[in-house]
């Protein structure tokens, strides 16, 4: 029987043209452009994810990208004044802030101090000078065959090559903004944290209509202790992938938060690669309109004696859309492995979508693992007693959705950060009247 070649469509056919027009201009030669090529193949044999993929089936993005935008141009005056004020959700905390407008890195906005135990470099640079750390890790730290992933490491440009030998004195803010004129951008970012070291992180993206591909590849080694945050409050696409794995007897968390955003679509790719280690990955999303989420992880336990905790919330009005696909993977070896998965989505509208699909493969048999999803609206008995108190109903609505979502967000340890995010989802409440 012959072959069937899928037709490709009007957005896989301007990328395919983009990547061939931008191949000698990016950054980096020989391995580089090799691990470019063999990337961009993969992506072009798959094309944009679809519904008949499984870990795609509830983000059909051949059936949403209906068009692919020209790759952004270096910014301009304009584009770096608007890159100045983003990152608000994180404003007022003291950070140490690395800015991209329009996917290029913007020196004169961020923040370069020299400070002891850590290195900062741009992606583009590190790529073009052949960096040794990026020749060590970048498409290596989690392999898979997401189309996503491939098509960022295709196209990818610029972003934050960052080595952390220490405990870091300030968290890093990796600001990421596009501007009012639609375009695509492929960031990539690699953060190594070496043995026993410290840092906290945040990642913020916000914009306009652009298209954004995301990648950032996180290495923590043995013992290390890390924090990572992402918001995104954009009204494009956002495809954001974490590539992270862990050492021994480390410990990480992450959050992510997504608030009057478009389209969103954050997969993590997660190994547990040495023992002792503790990870959390938490989320919550807040969604109106014809807002759409996807959350995506897959947890990998391939060391013994390790335990997970994953939960997200999601608070959805009018027809938002929310996704979860959760997967841990237990590998025969890991042994003690003590994980759990939880999603909940509270729906404020009939017209709300939510999509939970939690699954489990253990290959292990003295391990402790489950998982659990639920979705269902405000409480009327909780609503009604708090209406009998003489509180009106809009305000006992926030009260509730406040303490659903507080459940998640009060898990972050960092005071700063764990006030910014509450107040951010205030705010969306707020804006509900």
């Amino acid at each position: 029987m012959a072959d069937v070649t899928p037709m490709k469509t009007a957005a896989e056919q301007a990328l395919s043209s983009a990547y061939e027009g931008a191949r000698a201009k990016l950054p980096g030669k020989d391995a580089v452009a090799a691990l470019r090529d063999e990337a961009f193949k993969r992506f072009d044999a798959a094309g944009l994810p679809h519904r008949r993929i499984e870990e795609w089936k509830y983000t059909d993005l051949r059936a949403l990208m209906r068009d692919a935008l020209p790759l952004a141009s270096p910014p301009d005056a304009a584009a770096k004044a608007r890159a100045k004020d983003a990152g608000r959700i994180f404003a007022s905390l003291d950070t140490r802030r690395l800015v991209f407008a329009d996917g290029a890195f913007v020196p004169e906005l961020s923040d370069l101090t020299p400070e002891k135990g850590i290195t900062i470099t741009s992606m583009a640079e590190a790529l073009a000078k052949g960096d040794a750390l990026v020749a060590k890790h970048v498409g290596k730290v989690f392999e898979t065959d997401d189309a996503a992933v491939a098509l960022n490491t295709a196209l990818m440009g610029d972003g934050a090559v960052i080595q952390i030998a220490a405990e870091l004195k300030r968290p890093i803010h990796l600001i990421f903004a596009t501007g009012d004129t639609p375009s695509a951008s492929f960031t990539r970012s690699l953060i190594v944290i070496e043995k026993d070291a410290k840092a906290l992180i945040a990642e913020s993206h916000d914009g306009g209509g652009s298209q954004v591909n995301s990648a950032l590849e996180l290495v923590i080694g043995d013992g290390a202790q890390v924090d990572y945050f992402k918001a995104v409050n954009a009204r494009g696409l956002h495809v954001g992938s974490l590539l992270l794995t862990a050492g021994a007897k480390a410990a990480f968390n992450t959050f992510a938060f997504n608030a009057d955003a478009s389209l969103v679509r954050n997969q993590a790719f997660i190994r547990f690669a040495g023992e002792g280690t503790h990870g959390a990955i938490r989320g919550v999303n807040l969604l109106r309109g014809k807002e759409h989420v996807d959350t995506t992880l897959l947890i990998e336990h391939a060391a013994g004696h390790c335990d997970s905790r994953e939960q997200f919330k999601s608070v959805l009005d009018d027809s938002g859309h929310n996704v979860f696909q959760g997967k841990i993977v237990v590998k025969p070896h890991a042994q003690k492995t003590d994980s759990k998965m939880m999603t909940r989505a509270l729906l404020l509208s009939d017209d709300a979508e939510a999509d939970n699909k939690p699954e489990l493969e253990i290959f292990a048999d003295d391990v402790v693992c489950g998982h659990g999803a639920t979705a269902g609206a405000l409480d009327p008995g909780l609503k009604f007693y708090l209406m009998s108190r003489g509180i009106d109903e809009a305000q006992a609505e926030a009260l509730l959705i406040q303490a659903f979502i507080g459940e998640t967000v009060e898990e972050i340890a960092h005071e700063g950060f764990r006030d910014a995010l509450m107040n951010a989802a205030l705010a969306w409440l707020e804006s509900r009247k």
